[in-house]
């Protein structure tokens, strides 16, 4: 079977889009943080579309290409998807074997494309996403659980931490 992480960071990426389109109103969102010492939204949602790129391309046999060239982050996302989706499936055969190379801070990793994507990609691009996600909420943005996995759906206003009156 041939590995299309394709598959998995394109739609994660169009929910991510989807969710800058809900915080447009919210410009203070993007230099917002979690922590002092943690990435700012911007920088968050920078790195989620690098894993995906940092992922994608060398399971695919390509150089690692980048679309951060100072445009907007809607920009970048398109520009990712429409690269990603680009490439043949053809591609990836042979993906989950194939040696794959990256820098995980200071340390250079190789791993066969198959450790490659789920012990190091997904988790990286995931965290990242997550931390986005988990900044836009905590500066009040209108956003929940089915804008991060795409199926979850829920009455407005409903919470499990205070349930509806009966």
């Amino acid at each position: 079977m041939t590995m299309l992480p394709i598959a998995i960071f394109c739609p994660a990426l169009r929910r991510l889009s989807a969710m800058l389109d809900q915080l447009a109103s919210q410009p203070q969102i993007l230099q917002a943080r979690l922590h002092p010492d943690m990435l700012p939204f911007v920088a968050q949602v920078n790195a989620a579309i690098s894993f995906a790129l940092r992922g994608g391309c060398p399971l695919a046999g390509r150089a690692v290409v980048s679309f951060n060239d100072g445009g907007s982050l809607q920009r970048q996302i398109a520009r990712t998807i429409a690269y990603l989706e680009a490439i043949p499936e053809p591609a990836f055969e042979g993906a989950a074997e194939r040696l794959c190379h990256d820098r995980a801070g200071f340390a250079d990793i190789a791993l066969p494309g198959d450790a490659f994507l789920h012990l190091y990609i997904l988790p990286n691009f995931y965290f990242h996403f997550s931390m986005a996600y988990a900044i836009a909420r905590s500066c009040g943005a209108p956003i929940g659980k089915g804008d991060f996995d795409g199926y979850h759906a829920y009455a407005p206003g409903f919470s499990f931490e205070s349930p509806a009156a009966s």
